[in-house]
This record gives C-alpha cells, sequence and structure tokens, in this order.
C-alpha cells in the first residue's frame, strides 16, 4: 500500500471566522492541513514554533498587524508569505512587500486562485534535486539545490519569491527576461501589467547585493524589455 503524502501546513492568520473557515474547507480537500490563528500577536508565537510551509496573512489583525508581524518573523522564517490586502490597494501591496512578503492578494478571497498561488509558490520551495549544481556569476553562486544565495562567499538572506527571481535570472545571465516572464513564472497566473511586485523584488534584490540603486551593476534594467543579471558584475 502507498502511503499518502505528507500535507502542506498552512497557518491562516485571519481574524474573521467565517471568512477562515470557508478558506480552510475549501484547501483541505485539496491536500493542505490549515491552521486558524485569528491574533497577529499569537501568530508571531505559532510562526516561530511550528514553522509551516506557507502562511496567509490578513493585514488587520488584533495584536499585531499583517505587515509588522511579516517583518517580524521574515528573518527566521524561510517558507512563503502571502498577504491578503483589503480592496488591492497599491499601498497595502507595497507595504506588504517591503516587509517581505512573498505575494499578495486583493480581498475578497477567491478561493481557487489562492490555491492555484499557493500550489505555484509551494512547488517552487521544494528543493531541487542534489545532482541540481549551483549557478555562479562573478562573486555571486546561486544554489537550487540547497536554496541558498552568497555573495563573494558571504550568505544573503531572501525570501522565497527573492529567490525565484534572482535564480530565473541566473539561469539565463547576460540575457533579459521580460517583466511577463518573471510574473507568470513567480505567480502561475497571467501577466497583470498594473502589477508592481517583480519590479519592487529587483529593487529589494539589488540592496541585498549590494547593487546601487541609482546605477546598478548587478542586475541592470532594459529598457522596454525588463531586466538581466550582468555576467560583468
Amino acid at each position: 500500500m502507498h502511503e499518502r503524502p505528507a500535507a502542506f501546513r498552512i497557518l491562516l492568520v485571519e481574524d474573521d471566522a467565517p471568512l477562515a473557515s470557508m478558506v480552510a474547507d475549501f484547501l483541505r480537500p485539496h491536500g493542505f492541513d490549515v491552521a486558524i490563528e485569528p491574533r497577529g500577536d499569537a501568530a508571531q508565537e505559532r510562526i516561530a514554533r511550528e514553522q509551516p510551509d506557507a502562511v496567509v496573512l490578513d493585514v488587520n489583525l488584533p495584536g499585531l498587524d499583517g505587515f509588522s508581524l511579516c517583518q517580524a518573523v521574515r528573518a527566521s522564517y524561510r517558507g512563503a508569505i502571502l498577504m491578503l490586502t483589503a480592496r488591492g490597494e497599491e499601498l497595502d501591496e507595497v507595504l506588504g512587500l517591503e516587509a517581505g512578503a512573498d505575494d499578495y492578494m486583493a480581498k475578497p478571497v477567491r478561493p481557487r486562485a489562492l490555491l492555484a498561488r499557493l500550489r505555484s509558490h509551494l512547488r517552487r520551495a521544494t528543493p531541487a534535486e542534489e545532482t541540481s549544481l549551483p549557478i555562479r556569476v562573478g562573486g555571486l553562486v546561486v544554489d537550487a539545490a540547497r536554496r541558498v544565495v552568497e555573495l563573494d562567499g558571504q550568505p544573503v538572506e531572501l525570501t522565497t519569491a527573492e529567490f525565484d527571481v534572482l535564480y530565473l535570472l541566473a539561469q539565463q545571465a547576460g540575457r533579459p527576461l521580460s517583466r511577463r516572464q518573471l510574473y507568470e513564472h513567480i505567480h502561475g497566473v497571467g501577466f497583470d501589467i498594473l502589477d508592481r511586485s517583480i519590479d519592487l523584488r529587483i529593487s529589494r534584490l539589488r540592496r541585498k547585493l549590494d547593487d546601487d540603486p541609482a546605477r546598478p551593476q548587478r542586475i541592470k534594467s532594459v529598457r522596454g524589455v525588463g531586466y538581466l543579471l550582468s555576467v560583468e558584475s
């Protein structure tokens, strides 16, 4: 008899009890073990202790708001964080990504779209085969098997989505990738021309890789196309 694969563990941080119950009931038959936490301060402790595979995080929470919670756990939590933003306001989306979220979705929650996003993030977060060789571009090393990045021998802490963007660029080092290519690979859905998440992640990557945002030499913008990882950096 074949053993059933272990379910992905999701912590849903949402104080709207009917919404949380609806989302959990939808995800569970699709292979997710969903726990619900209504308070931000309690969620901080649970994320640190339980290390779920992914966190779905509302912005407006009692105890600790979603932005502060995301920022507080980001350094020690390696899983995907998907934030739920009210009315799709751009400021919420920017703040969420700046706090370290990997993705965001506007309320009202569309369960099937949430399922697709979670599957996409968790699929990419699964370590590659051990035979995958690290990609080296100058002093930068991107190791997909261990999902780690080093710059001049020093580790660089990245979120799941930041790693995915950098890994895509490293695979095509010296050649530009469009925002559409990056977006559709990261999100697993069609390109949204108004979405700024790729640009924000590039901005965060530049800071973490000591790349001058005014005159970037490592991750360069290609006008009218997108971005490339320079092989001359």
